[in-house]
């Protein structure tokens, strides 16, 4: 009998995208996958526009190895995330996970963790002031090949640029994830 698929989802505890998070939690759920949120403190996490997600796990008390899937959620508080060591560390660990998914400005942290190498991406292309450029430049300084599409799937890479794009990232993550 085959286990249920376990999807890990890492969010901002402040400001990450509404949207982002709602289309894929349901869509994750909607497939019957057991889904766990983390972020970087317990507690409640809210989102831009008001979302509230009871945060019950941090990212100090997950294994990106218990998990199918990794996925980081993007918005404004992506800097807290990104800035996080153990964010890092989790997803450099996730690399060779069935799915590694970020969305929005959260792709970014997949950069920091050098696992974007030689891979084609897409990001909320915007300023990002802790490298003192573009989010696609930052990509692309980390060896990645920034492609300006909504979703781009690299192999086990997923990677979205927005709230736009959320519905089509979550169907992604999930095509993904009933392969094989």
């Amino acid at each position: 009998m085959q286990s249920k698929t376990k999807v890990l989802m890492i969010v901002a505890f402040e400001k990450f995208r509404d949207e982002e998070f709602s289309e894929s939690f349901n869509a994750f759920r909607d497939a019957g996958t057991d889904v766990t949120v983390a972020s970087i403190r317990k507690g409640r996490a809210v989102g831009m526009f008001g979302a509230e997600i009871e945060i019950k796990t941090t990212l100090d008390e997950v294994k990106g190895s218990d998990f199918d899937a990794v996925v980081f959620i993007g918005g404004m508080g992506t800097p807290s995330v990104r800035s996080d060591r153990r964010a890092v560390e989790i997803a450099k660990n996730s690399a060779d996970r069935k799915v590694l998914a970020a969305i929005c400005w959260a792709p970014t942290i997949l950069a920091k963790a050098g696992v974007v190498k030689g891979r084609k991406v897409t990001v909320w292309n915007g300023d990002d002031a802790e490298y003192g450029t573009t989010t696609s430049k930052v990509m692309e300084n980390a060896g990645a090949e920034f492609i300006d599409r909504p979703v781009v799937v690299d192999g086990n890479l997923i990677t979205g640029n927005g709230p736009a794009a959320a519905a089509e990232f979550a169907k992604a993550v999930v095509a993904k994830l009933n392969e094989k």
